[in-house]
């Protein structure tokens, strides 16, 4: 059973989400950041941090992933539409706008192959490990249900 959700409960997602995406930089700026300043506007001061327009760029993807979730992952706005569905029009959303932001923002080198790869690779393993976390927090709520359940029908 899904709260009803108010303003304030979307602004928490987004800046959530968009915490989560800011620590996965941080990592990759710290790990990669040198030498990655050359080929990416996302890295481009290297170990020293993020800038104002990348965590910007950052902010706008995490809205949009906000907006994806509320429009495919809830029903909100679509009623008739089945799981499967709904995921691969979530993550192909994400997948779009990440394409774009790279090309608009020079995230990497959009004509070198080795940069697709590695775009792929990463986002293939964010993905798996958002669907991991999302199965986990999944079961232990119907955990948490199932007792609440068994606990009313001891009560009876």
């Amino acid at each position: 059973m899904e709260d009803r959700k108010t303003i304030f409960s979307y602004i928490g997602q987004l800046f959530a989400t968009y915490g989560i995406i800011v620590v996965i930089f941080m990592i990759f700026s710290v790990t990669i950041g040198d030498g990655a300043k050359e080929h990416s506007s996302l890295f481009e001061i290297g170990k020293q941090g993020l800038t104002l327009a990348t965590l910007f760029q950052l902010l706008i993807l995490a809205f949009i992933i906000t907006v994806a979730q509320i429009l495919f992952l809830t029903d909100k706005l679509i009623k008739n539409m089945n799981l499967i569905a709904r995921n691969v029009c979530f993550f192909g959303c994400i997948v779009v706008a990440m394409i774009v932001f790279a090309v608009c923002f020079d995230w990497f080198p959009v004509t070198e192959v080795k940069a697709w790869i590695g775009f792929g690779v990463s986002f293939v393993i964010c993905t798996a490990l958002s669907i991991i976390i999302s199965k986990l927090e999944e079961n232990a709520e119907n955990k948490k249900m199932e007792q609440a359940l068994a606990k009313l029908q001891s009560d009876k």
